[in-house]
């Protein structure tokens, strides 16, 4: 086992010779670094030429960082190829977040709260209505009412709102 003051002192030495060595083949230079201290530190026998060690093992350890994050990279592509995306393209105007925000701020809080629960929460107009002690259907009016609302402050007209309401277990 390596004694603690002589890895202390390797560390300070070599580690940002070591990171910068590293950089080379990787994005993670100090996780490489970081790997070899500790392997160094398990080793018994210590090397003979420790730092040559270090050289060799943050060398391997980035190269294989380096082959692995390309290799990540390449199928995550692939997949991404193969798999429709998850979002539809937006094809409406730009938003400015500060003028919705304004807006929403100006609703009536049993709309605002149906909003952002329902778009921003991902909650169905069924859990939204247990919620508030109300009905789904006069849920789904208030986030009708509060949508229009914010389309007529904000400028943007939608013919068609894309609401459904989730259907409930009546046994």
């Amino acid at each position: 086992m390596m004694d603690p003051e002589l890895l202390g002192d390797l560390i300070d030495r070599h580690a940002a010779a070591l990171e910068l060595f590293a950089r080379q083949w990787c994005d993670t230079a100090e996780d490489a670094v970081q790997e070899a201290f500790v392997k160094l530190a398990g080793q018994d026998p210590i090397p003979d030429q420790p730092v040559a060690w270090l050289f060799r093992t943050v060398r391997n350890g980035a190269v294989n960082a380096g082959i692995a994050r390309r290799r990540r990279s390449r199928h995550e592509a692939e997949a991404a190829a193969l798999n429709p995306s998850w979002f539809q393209p937006d094809f409406t105007p730009e938003i400015d977040p500060d003028q919705v925000q304004s807006s929403l701020a100006v609703l009536p809080i049993e709309q605002r709260e149906v909003i952002v629960a329902h778009l921003w929460g991902g909650l169905t107009f069924q859990e939204i209505a247990s919620l508030v002690g109300s009905s789904s259907s006069s849920i789904h009016r208030r986030y009708q009412a509060g949508l229009t609302t914010l389309r007529e402050n904000l400028g943007v007209s939608c013919p068609r709102l894309s609401t459904r309401i989730e259907p409930t277990n009546q046994g």
